[in-house]
């Protein structure tokens, strides 16, 4: 089952993240940006209410949480109700996926990826943003996990790790930028985007089928 049941019971206070680290999530969106492909057919998987893929232009979601489903739609995006585990799409129909924070909340991110390698076009890319594990905000998510709303049941990954299972299932010719390079109340305007990881707590990976 995925996680759904905090998203359908507190959307409002997933809303109001964004409002609140306004800055960390622009920064957010400027890293995804800069390695989203500018042309093709795509679609976000777990696109949430829409806050990357309304303003990254992106039309088509694939949402399990019906709550959050809703508002997205008002964001003028076409919402699937679906699972990364069971994409609703062709084989070889998509140009690119983007899935941003949610890599941690599936229940087999293994086959996560097999599906959406399954459904790009040969030299289609996937473009995955997380929080890694190893980073800053990472290590103080994973340890107040239990306090939290929405991270309760997440499984945060390390960007090696990500990586790792990204080859097994076919992906290659791998991009990786970065960003968050401090604690998300010290963050008052929007942070740089680097190429590779280890420093800032937001990653993006681009792989290409």
């Amino acid at each position: 089952m995925p996680k759904i049941e905090p998203f359908e019971k507190h959307r409002d206070r997933y809303e109001n993240w964004f409002e609140r680290n306004r800055y960390a999530y622009l920064s957010e969106l400027e890293a995804v940006k800069m390695l989203l492909p500018k042309e093709g057919k795509g679609a976000e998987i777990g696109v949430g209410t829409g806050r990357f893929a309304a303003p990254l232009g992106i039309k088509l979601g694939v949402e399990p949480s019906k709550a959050m489903a809703e508002i997205a739609r008002t964001r003028g995006i076409k919402v699937i109700e679906g699972t990364a585990e069971n994409l609703p799409f062709e084989d070889e129909s998509l140009d690119y996926l983007l899935m941003v924070t949610t890599i941690c909340f599936v229940d087999d991110p293994e086959k996560a990826l097999r599906e959406a390698h399954r459904v790009l076009r040969p030299g289609g890319a996937l473009i995955i943003g997380f929080v890694d594990r190893n980073s800053p905000i990472g290590r103080f998510y994973e340890e107040h996990k239990n306090e939290s709303t929405f991270y309760k049941e997440a499984r945060f990954f390390s960007t090696e790790e990500l990586l790792e299972l990204l080859k097994k299932v076919g992906f290659r010719g791998f991009e990786i930028v970065q960003t968050l390079f401090h604690r998300l109340d010290e963050i008052k305007s929007v942070e740089p985007v680097k190429s590779g990881y280890g420093e800032g707590s937001f990653v993006v990976i681009k792989a290409v089928k």
